[in-house]
């Protein structure tokens, strides 16, 4: 069993959520991969989390949350049960976040110099790949449906019962 948010409140409090999720998962997964993690410090990779965070959830709530609502409900199969509606609306959130969010990740890395005589558009082409392989089972299979667990924990009463 999952729960829908019913509110503006409780629909930032669920995207609060999957956003700390997807953030922390995502920026150790990538900062691992370009073996930053074992050369920041704590305070580092907390000040790199807060602007991540920040940004990701910006871009999540008006930008990639707005459109990827309006296409996935644009077809009628995920209109047709709950569960296709959060999936399709998982993978376009999945789709626009890693697009945007790699876009992120590029801009940061070459402004601190990381990819010194590489190609801008061949790393960024690579990392939507490494990303998408990540977040979109992430998503789907861990952390989507822990949250929506815990959400609707959370909110009992006052929001829309929704069987996964």
């Amino acid at each position: 069993m999952s729960i829908l948010p019913v509110s503006k409140k409780e629909q930032v409090i669920l995207g609060l959520m999957m956003c700390t999720g997807m953030v922390v998962v995502m920026m150790t997964f990538n900062l691992w991969h370009t073996g930053m993690l074992s050369r920041m410090s704590v305070m580092q990779m907390l000040l790199q989390f807060v602007l991540c965070f920040a940004i990701a959830f910006l871009v999540e709530s008006f930008i990639v949350g707005p459109i990827a609502r309006k296409i996935a409900f644009s077809f009628s199969f995920a209109r047709s049960s709950k569960i296709k509606g959060v999936v399709t609306m998982s993978l376009f959130m999945v789709i626009g976040m890693v697009l945007l969010m790699s876009l992120y990740g590029i801009i940061t890395a070459v402004a601190a110099g990381q990819l010194e005589g590489e190609s801008v558009i061949s790393t960024y082409l690579h990392t939507i790949v490494r990303n998408f392989g990540l977040a979109l089972p992430y998503q789907l299979i861990v952390l989507g449906p822990l949250v929506r667990y815990v959400f609707g924990k959370l909110f009992k009463g006052s929001a829309a019962v929704m069987p996964v």
